[in-house]
């Protein structure tokens, strides 16, 4: 085990694992794990935001491991920091498409399948036509049986909606009348939002088709918001309507409307986080709700904003937010209380997809590609001290760009010991995973 004896401000350029644009492998052999390092921090001056006389290990890290190839393209079937690996952590969900610039519609199909880990074999199950580069077709695997059902949208007869399927079997067990946006880490509820109008406000977002009513000519329509299903009945519920935060967020023009977008159940499922958006200014509102409908906050004052997010346990909440109105950060906070704390010492103040391994103890996010090199960077942070320890940076080709850019879209497996994400380094959009160990 290497000790490092320096600030922390100087790990990022001297501690980079860098990816060739044409390998995408490490500056280290592929298959060994780099020694565990250990970050110490001299003693010094105490304050908010530096720890001092303290040695952090880093788990040893393998990898970028390339899981899929060939001449399609490949990507991770739901938003960032959503579980893609089944219980065993065999199989992990996949879209495969021919599609590569271009925003896709209801006319082209994607196919949603399963990498299995132990060959890389990409095993298709079926086809969907409402999903996006951005977040897939949103495919959740169920906690209700973790190793062979999944929930994913799909576009059929006009109508959005989403199947349950066993993966084993091919059969669709449920179909619900509803697409989901997010899904409990049991399996029994879901979140659904109008994917249609957000494909008229956010269109990288939406789905193709109007496979619901996007409701254009109403700015903030009663009928329309956050919907509560519950996987077990089929049954839904509007439990806050867009209308129903009027009063909360900033007035929108008349050529305006409002619309709810990225939405998360807290570890418990107790809560639900989701942002509040309008265009044509795009103002951002950051909420929280409880799963029942009740006790709506705002996460923040005015000027905060909010953009990506993942939560802690049921009740801590991380949100890239323009902290203090003046510089966007990764901020934690408890619902309900203003400790806001700006993570990672200063190291991680941009808008990053940030989420938490499964037991709590790290957090990894990236960037946007960079001005000139445009390289998107794979961070790790340790939640006790905020020390970040950098595990890569990408190359992002200027032709993957706007409505079907790649972003890399980081997320745990549910043993905590790989985290995947897409990149587009080595020419084409495929799929890549860390493997950490102790």
């Amino acid at each position: 085990m290497k000790r490092i004896h320096l600030l922390l401000l100087i790990v990022l350029s001297l501690f980079f694992v860098q990816c060739s644009s044409s390998g995408g492998k490490t500056g280290k052999k592929a298959s060994p794990y780099s020694e565990q390092t250990e970050l110490i921090f001299p003693a010094g001056k105490e304050d908010d935001n530096n720890v001092k006389g303290i040695t952090v290990a880093f788990p040893g890290i393998r990898g970028p491991i390339q899981i899929t190839g060939g001449d399609k393209e490949h990507f991770l079937a739901s938003y960032y920091g959503i579980n893609s690996w089944s219980g065993s952590q065999r199989y992990v969900t996949v879209l495969q498409t021919d599609i590569k610039h271009k925003l896709p519609d209801e006319n082209d199909p994607a196919t949603l399948g399963l990498v299995d880990l132990t060959t890389n074999e990409f095993i298709p199950l079926t086809r969907t036509r409402a999903w996006n580069f951005q977040e897939g077709c949103m495919a959740h695997w169920l906690g209700t049986s973790p190793d062979s059902l999944i929930i994913y949208n799909d576009y059929r007869d006009g109508k959005f909606l989403s199947v349950v399927m066993n993966v084993h079997t091919g059969e669709e067990v449920k179909t619900f009348p509803h697409p989901v946006s997010a899904v409990t880490d049991d399996g029994t509820k879901a979140v659904s939002i109008n994917f249609a109008r957000l494909r008229i406000t956010r269109q990288d977002y939406g789905y193709g088709g109007e496979g619901q009513d996007p409701r254009r000519d109403v700015k903030l329509p009663a009928d329309d918001g956050l919907f509560l299903m519950d996987l077990e009945t089929g049954e839904t519920e509007l439990i806050v309507s867009i209308e129903q935060v009027k009063k909360m967020i900033p007035p929108v023009p008349e050529n305006g409307i409002e619309y709810f977008c990225h939405t998360r159940f807290s570890k418990g499922g107790t809560k639900i986080f989701w942002l509040a958006r309008a265009i044509p200014q795009r103002n951002t509102v950051s909420f929280t709700v409880n799963s029942d409908g009740s006790d709506i906050r705002r996460c923040f004052p005015d000027g905060w904003d909010g953009s990506h997010f993942d939560w802690l346990n049921d009740d801590e909440l991380m949100v890239t937010a323009n902290y203090r109105a003046k510089q966007y950060a990764h901020v934690l906070f408890t619902v309900g209380e203003q400790n806001y704390k700006r993570l990672g010492n200063g190291l991680l103040d941009f808008d990053g997809h940030g989420t938490f391994s499964p037991d709590g103890r790290w957090m990894t996010t990236d960037t946007y590609p960079s001005n000139g090199m445009r390289e998107q960077k794979i961070y790790l942070m340790d939640m006790e001290t905020g020390a970040v320890y950098p595990m890569g940076r990408f190359h992002h080709p200027e032709e993957y760009r706007n409505d079907w850019r790649c972003d890399l879209h980081c997320r745990w497996s549910p043993g905590g010991d790989m985290i995947g994400f897409n990149s587009t380094h080595n020419g084409n959009r495929q799929i890549y995973i860390f493997k950490l160990s102790d």
